[in-house]
């Protein structure tokens, strides 16, 4: 069910006026809750306000959010602070550093204060004073997701893109981090509310965040808005209502949307235990952010220098690049579904969770046109070189499953790699696991068949090879092709669904809960090196 918001500029002392407009406002419009930006008391507040606010003489008619801004909380609301306690009935703050979930299901994560640049290391303690550091804005991408981003400052380069103009005076008004940008771009929220010091309002077009999933069609879309002072003398908009669902999913991209702002900044690399911020080699892959289809009124899908699978991306992490090709290059997986020592009993140190990636940036084979044949070809020597490695690293202990979903709405097509037991192949275990999923599922069932290149294929597909050699009497492969139509929705999380289940990793299945750190993945890049060298063709081309 939505909840229907209204949200309040600084209010800097005005008590009695700003909860009077609010009660006459939340008769009519009945809202779920208020959340107030900025400063919600003045840097002299009076004592005698403050007893009327806590005595019940000013009524807070509605449950009302707020945090610390840019001056300090009063001493008064200190101490009610420092006892756990609400300020009064319906007033409730939020912190400094937190992530709060209404009653309505609403996520809300709050960065109060300024950044105090004097600060090089650890997260502020005081609740109540207005300055936070770099390290409380990384800590609070460990929340993931948020339905409402509530920041003291603006995040920098939010005006990038926007034709939404700031008159000249008020152009450096706004505090502006690179510490809210990545917070907001780890964080992905609806809406992005932040309180401008000066009478003016800012709000800015949507922004589309580069798709880092493919676990659903949902596009991340945040709405930044800035409120001027509550009571300002210019009138400047001062009070924002609006109606969210949470957990809503949003497939189509409202008029006049932007690419994110913040892709001009540097992004600096999460924490490990940080899910916010993830490149190219998250397990999902397949990038949102717009298909191909025109009928869906899309916008153009990221080009080359956005995609996080294109060697052009700046932002990539070179550091999970294991070897490339003249037409493709390999990748570790962020997020591996087997952990380091899962095939250690099989001669495998490392995951082998592996990404077979083409150069060209196209969506299916078959929109490479002439270069299909050879990328393809590329591809599937890598594919054949990490098989033959499986089977010798492993004494034909471990065969190989291989999968790729070609859809011609997606970004960037590529192929997952992933060792599995000779014994379950051999014993149908594996084709009979992707085929009772789909089923299971309500897909269509998988046929037996030899697609190649697909440049034929006019459908949308997912395929999987099974191979497995015994070392003695025979090389096994098979090739399995579910094709995919609008009659259902497919599980993006598919492939690696079914062999969580096959490998009993299901508490490993989403790529998000087991991200390594930067030495980790470093650590299982050399191991594999080393493993693949006498296959590694490209070191000779």
């Amino acid at each position: 069910m939505a909840a229907k918001v209204i949200v309040l500029g600084s209010l800097d002392g005005k008590l009695q006026e700003a909860f009077a407009k609010l009660e006459t406002l939340h008769k009519k419009q009945n809202f779920s809750f208020a959340l107030v930006t900025g400063n919600l008391f003045a840097v002299d507040q009076d004592d005698d306000t403050l007893h009327k606010l806590l005595n019940g003489a000013i009524r807070v008619p509605l449950s009302t959010y707020f945090t610390v801004g840019t001056t300090p909380l009063p001493q008064l609301i200190v101490e009610r602070v420092k006892k756990d306690e609400d300020i009064c009935e319906n007033l409730h703050f939020l912190g400094k550093r937190s992530t709060t979930k209404t009653s309505d299901g609403v996520r809300i994560v709050t960065l109060g204060g300024a950044l105090d640049t004097s600060i090089v290391g650890g997260q502020s303690k005081e609740q109540h004073l207005p300055f936070h550091t770099a390290d409380d804005a990384k800590a609070l991408r460990g929340a993931n997701t948020a339905d409402i981003l509530l920041t003291t400052p603006w995040p920098a380069a939010v005006t990038t893109n926007s034709s939404v103009a700031l008159a000249p005076d008020n152009k450096d008004a706004a505090l502006a981090s690179e510490q809210i940008a990545e917070l907001c771009t780890a964080l992905k929220p609806r809406y992005h509310f932040s309180a401008s010091p000066t009478a003016f309002f800012y709000e800015r077009e949507p922004f589309l965040h580069p798709p880092t999933d493919d676990e659903s069609d949902n596009k991340a879309i945040t709405r930044f808005i800035s409120l001027a002072p509550f009571g300002n003398s210019s009138k400047a908009k001062a009070l924002y209502a609006f109606n969210l669902t949470p957990g809503e999913h949003i497939t189509s991209v409202p008029a006049g949307c932007t690419p994110s702002p913040f892709l001009t900044i540097t992004r600096k690399r999460a924490a490990p235990h940080d899910d916010g911020q993830f490149s190219r080699f998250a397990n999902g892959h397949d990038q949102r952010g717009g298909g191909r289809h025109k009928r869906h009124k899309r916008p153009p899908p990221p080009g080359p220098e956005h995609c996080f699978f294109c060697l052009s991306n700046v932002e990539i992490d070179t550091h999970m690049i294991c070897c490339i090709g003249t037409e493709a290059y390999v990748t570790t997986a962020k997020g591996p579904l087997p952990s380091q020592d899962h095939f250690s009993s099989s001669g495998l140190a490392f995951p082998c969770h592996q990404l077979i990636i083409p150069l060209s940036h196209e969506p299916t084979f078959k929109a490479m046109g002439a270069d299909a044949e050879n990328v393809f070809k590329d591809m599937n020597r890598f594919k054949e070189a990490m098989q033959a490695m499986v089977a010798s690293q492993s004494k034909h202990k471990l065969g190989a499953v291989t999968w790729e979903i070609s859809r011609q709405n997606g970004i960037h097509i590529h192929w997952q790699f992933m060792p599995v037991s000779l014994h379950l192949i051999r014993k149908g275990l594996v084709e009979a696991a992707f085929k009772v999923e789909a089923e299971n599922q309500k897909c269509p069932p998988f046929e037996e068949t030899n697609l190649g290149a697909a440049t034929n294929e006019a459908s949308d597909f997912f395929r999987v090879w099974i191979w497995s050699d015994d070392g003695e009497t025979s090389i096994q492969s098979k090739e399995l092709v579910m094709r995919l139509d609008e009659s259902f929705r497919f599980d993006l999380q598919f492939g690696r669904r079914v062999m969580a289940k096959l490998l009993g990793l299901e508490g490993r299945l989403i790529w998000r809960d087991v991200v390594q750190s930067t030495a980790e993945e470093v650590e299982d890049v050399n191991t594999f090196k080393a493993a693949f060298n006498p296959w590694d063709f490209s070191l000779e081309e």
